[in-house]
């Protein structure tokens, strides 16, 4: 089995591929690896660029469409053999002579997780760190997952945990979270940031909206996945509860002798009380759909760190 395998995605870089591997090759020495280029529906020249290298080492996955930086990582991290798996950027911003000393770091004090921290970062204030910094400390306190930089693509797993992440949709930005719901040992340490030289950046100021949208999703994982009916239980009966006491004041009043008959009150107990059911409802469901995610595929919903046996 390979040491390392460096997971790169890449969507239009064709002038930063010869570069990048260069560097690679430079600073990466002594250590058995391989490099995984995952394409990622690119319209230049970026997938000849990556073939006329032609050494052993460089494996290329081709998706046949754009999928977004989740599901290449993904299909990337799939295909590796590493025993650590490295994530990174194709765009010459994150720099290949850190991943020694993450490896190192990993290997030393057994972190499951070493996530970079850009710590010089070199890009626009406006657009790319103010954002980013506004996204990172929302993801921290809800999280609390204390990772300094979320948005840094540098980063190094043992290869059972990046296997593992469960990466759909856009939830690149939160692999820590997906990490630290394995149980993962994460550290964070300081490696260099570039500017980009060739091409042009992917991101603006509107993934900070998506963030946010993912960021729901992700605190549902952290604290309700194993648990779903203690979130639609617990509002279910909230609205039902709520909605009976106004029914139940409601037929009080027209025991009395009242007409309650298109009053407000009237229409929010009803719609409070069937919202409640189906509240609890949706809970019931998911409960068996968890279920049968994990007996349907033989999963559990724990993981051992460790089993020891005495000796006696």
């Amino acid at each position: 089995m390979k040491k390392l395998s460096i997971v790169i995605t890449v969507f239009n870089e064709e002038k930063n591929i010869k570069p990048l591997i260069d560097k690679i090759f430079e600073d990466i020495k002594g250590y058995s690896y391989e490099i995984i280029f995952v394409d990622d529906g690119s319209t230049d020249n970026t997938v000849n660029e990556i073939k006329l290298v032609n050494d052993k080492r460089i494996k290329l996955i081709e998706l046949k469409k754009n999928f977004g930086q989740s599901l290449a990582l993904a299909a990337g991290i799939e295909q590796a053999n590493g025993e650590y798996i490295v994530t990174m950027d194709g765009d010459l911003q994150n720099d290949p002579s850190d991943i020694p000393m993450m490896l190192k770091l990993a290997e030393e004090e057994n972190w499951d997780l070493v996530a970079g921290i850009r710590a010089n970062r070199q890009d626009g204030m406006f657009l790319r760190k103010i954002p980013s910094k506004i996204a990172n400390s929302i993801i921290r306190k809800t999280t609390n997952v204390k990772i300094k930089d979320y948005g840094c693509t540098l980063k190094l797993f043992k290869s059972d945990i990046a296997k593992n992440l469960g990466l759909y949709g856009e939830l690149h930005r939160f692999i820590p979270v997906l990490a630290n719901l394995q149980g993962a040992k994460i550290t964070q340490v300081n490696v260099k940031h570039h500017s980009r030289q060739f091409g042009e950046s992917k991101y603006g100021i509107n993934r900070t909206f998506k963030v946010m949208s993912d960021l729901i999703l992700i605190l549902f994982f952290k604290k309700y996945m194993q648990k779903p009916m203690h979130l639609f239980g617990g509002l279910g009966l909230i609205f039902f509860a709520i909605g009976i006491i106004i029914d139940f004041y409601l037929l009080v009043l027209k025991v009395l002798g009242q007409d309650i008959w298109g009053k407000p009150l009237l229409l929010l107990g009803i719609m409070l009380t069937l919202a409640g059911i189906q509240i609890i409802t949706i809970g019931i469901v998911l409960e068996v759909m968890l279920r049968t995610y994990y007996e349907s595929q033989d999963k559990k919903p724990y993981k051992i760190k460790s089993i020891t046996i005495g000796e006696n």
